[in-house]
């Protein structure tokens, strides 16, 4: 994967960079891949907090939220130089419009950067997953060997965790990246320009066409009024490949309700006022509506937090 991303030019083109230039990186990218896989495994032996991938995930999300809140990076819009940062564009905004009001009005919505709509919208999705993270259901189990010994057995609304969610990223995320390659290695063809056709603005580039622009979120309301059907297609396609991917991780990941029910045999627990056999019925009537209310719920606030940049 790293040669792929040097010699397709997402560093620069090779040419430009020199071979020296294109082996430093991907030695780069070879090690720092490296050191986060034996980073996870450690923190899974034990040696740390929780799940490895877990955290660099929320290392690497913390970075790119103060990142785009602060950064003192310049880009020129065409409309002037502005500055990257969200909440460092609204002072300069402020202090360079003559109009306050306008300038206050693009601090927030402003397009193709960060915004403090953008800042906003991520602390209220921040505030709603923690809110829901503490939804669960305990089932009674009990002891079959040991009479008098209770327990329960919790099954929590975000049941598949954020695998499901990571899973769907890296789906659009590499249908993305090869479109791109292909935009820009054959530009014009038919084909290329069905899966996407792609604008630039400073660093950043954005889908103006294609599959990938139905794909991609529309990022304010006045884009989800002015064309309604990408709205309605980026909604079916968030809804449909969560919910696909949350009932195949339950069936892969060994947390289906047989597996459940197998689990528990193992450690020769039951659960109270049922029988063995009865248990796998039990555990359909929680299990399988947990999944699907945690994709309905998460497929809606990454539409939401979209929708709302």
């Amino acid at each position: 994967q790293a040669i792929v991303y040097v010699v397709t030019g997402m560093y620069g083109e090779p040419s430009d960079l020199g071979m020296g230039i294109c082996l430093l990186i991907i030695i780069q990218l070879l090690c720092a891949g490296l050191i986060v896989l034996l980073l996870d495994e450690l923190l899974q032996k034990g040696y740390g907090l929780g799940s490895g991938i877990s955290l660099f995930i929320a290392t690497n999300i913390c970075e790119t939220i103060v990142w785009k809140a602060f950064s003192p990076a310049t880009i020129n819009t065409g409309k002037g130089t502005e500055f990257e940062g969200a909440v460092i564009a609204l002072f300069h905004l402020l202090a360079t419009r003559t109009d306050k009001v306008r300038g206050l009005r693009e601090a927030f919505y402003r397009q193709n950067l960060p915004n403090l709509m953008n800042l906003m919208a991520t602390v209220g999705v921040f505030l709603i997953v923690i809110y829901f993270q503490g939804f669960r259901v305990d089932l009674p189990i009990k002891s079959a060997r040991y009479r008098g010994q209770y327990s329960s057995y919790p099954i929590k609304l975000f049941y598949t965790s954020n695998i499901p969610i990571i899973l769907q990223s890296a789906l659009v995320s590499n249908i993305y990246f090869i479109s791109q390659i292909l935009s820009s290695k054959f530009a014009g063809n038919i084909f290329v320009s069905f899966i996407g056709t792609w604008a630039e603005s400073g660093y950043h580039k954005y889908p103006i066409g294609g599959l990938c622009y139905y794909l991609s979120p529309p990022e304010t309301i006045s884009l989800i009024i002015s064309d309604p059907i990408h709205a309605i297609v980026y909604i079916i396609f968030m809804l449909g490949s969560c919910a696909f991917l949350s009932k195949t991780w339950i069936d892969v990941s060994g947390s289906s309700a047989k597996d459940v029910a197998r689990q528990l045999r193992d450690q020769q627990m039951l659960m109270r006022g049922h029988r063995e056999k009865s248990m796998v019925h039990e555990l359909n009537r929680y299990i399988p509506t947990a999944a699907a209310f945690f994709f309905i719920c998460i497929g809606a606030l990454f539409v939401l937090a979209d929708f709302l940049g």
